[in-house]
């Protein structure tokens, strides 16, 4: 019965081994995960349109994020168990000595909602960033526009068909009415000069 050579049975038993060992997930071993995500991760502060020259408030959480407003207010949601958000409000991009907001949050416990007052700030670009205590990660960021002119009224057109400006005239209407008025009253006028005239001459005057 033919057998093998032990060193090639080694070598064989070797490279089956390895192979094997290569197929088979391996199991047991430290592998590289995302870090578990921290109460309040999925948290976010809205931009809403606070009351100003006629513009209405956008609801307390309501889901619509603003990206261009004038007066304005944060809005938080989805903090689950948080119970203070750290805010600041800088231009962007920065600029030395810019406008700029800053305060903290404090939400009802459990709640994960809340919001800030009115804030304002003059027209520019800025970047909203906010973090809290036990976040998983850096501080989160946004940026919005904050532009009051666009947000101002713009006045009711006034009336159609009038004279032309700077013309001193009047309406079309007025006009027809009066050279109608003017037509009747030299109608009235022509026929009582004629009238006179032949009670003259019937009477011989």
């Amino acid at each position: 019965m033919p057998t093998t050579p032990l060193p090639h049975r080694a070598a064989r038993i070797a490279a089956v081994t390895a192979l094997t060992a290569a197929l088979t997930p391996l199991t047991g071993m430290p592998t590289s995960t995302a870090a578990p995500m921290a109460p309040g991760d999925n948290g976010t502060l809205k931009i809403h349109t606070a009351p100003w020259d006629g513009v209405e408030r956008t609801q307390y959480g309501d889901a619509i994020d603003e990206p261009r407003v004038c007066r304005f207010y944060l809005d938080a949601a989805n903090f689950e168990t948080v119970d203070a958000v750290t805010w600041r409000i800088e231009t962007q991009p920065p600029v030395t000595g810019g406008a700029t907001l800053r305060g903290t949050l404090n939400l009802p416990a459990n709640t994960g909602i809340g919001h800030t007052e009115d804030l304002n700030l003059p027209d520019g670009q800025y970047q909203l960033s906010w973090s809290f205590a036990g976040m998983t990660g850096a501080e989160r960021q946004k940026q919005f526009t904050v532009d009051c002119r666009a947000s101002m009224r713009t006045p009711s057109p006034g009336p159609q068909g009038g004279p032309p400006a700077g013309g001193g005239g009047i309406a079309r209407g007025e006009a027809f009415t009066t050279v109608a008025g003017a037509g009747v009253v030299g109608l009235v006028a022509v026929g009582g000069v004629m009238w006179f005239r032949l009670r003259r001459r019937t009477h011989g005057a």
